[in-house]
């Protein structure tokens, strides 16, 4: 059984970020893509001391297969609390695995705006790309079969960790 220490790969994560988070007049912009990577930018937002606020951003109405899925219950509506245009947008997720999330969020972040970049940063890249997406900086790169799914959850005090589970086919 696969194990991952979610703390250890959030510390190897927020050092990663930090050659990335200063690359013009102001700081990069921390967008977490709804939910684990949500979760990370807002404790990334803290323990970097960046200024401001980071942004939420959701997948939900670019994805490729919203006919079948609709609209999630439980999704927040993107919030980026700041301007995007001319700005480095640091995108950061949980887990990268096709690249269609990203392809998705993407496509909604330049619903408001044109950014100077966008860079991704990931927990976990699992392989497994259907499109070309790559992470500046990922903690962890490993292999797991298709039918297995890798879940960051966060307990009351902020703490990270991961669960594996098996896909119903």
């Amino acid at each position: 059984m696969l194990e991952l220490d979610a703390e250890a790969l959030y510390a190897e994560l927020r050092e990663g970020l930090r050659p990335l988070l200063r690359r013009g007049a102001e700081p990069s912009a921390l967008v977490g893509i709804w939910s684990g990577g949500a979760w990370l930018a807002e404790r990334l937002q803290r323990d970097l001391g960046l200024p401001g606020a980071h942004g939420v951003i959701s997948s939900t109405l670019h994805r490729d297969d919203f006919g079948s899925r609709g609209l999630a219950s439980g999704t927040d509506p993107t919030q980026l609390p700041f301007a995007i245009d001319g700005r480095h947008i640091v995108l950061v997720d949980d887990v990268l695995y096709t690249g269609r999330t990203i392809r998705a969020v993407v496509n909604e972040l330049f619903d408001f705006g044109r950014p100077a970049s966008v860079t991704l940063a990931v927990l976990v890249d699992r392989g497994g790309r259907e499109l070309p997406i790559a992470a500046a900086v990922a903690a962890a790169r490993i292999a797991l079969p298709p039918r297995q799914r890798l879940s960051l959850a966060r307990d009351d005090q902020g703490r990270f960790s991961f669960a594996v589970e098996e896909e119903a086919r």
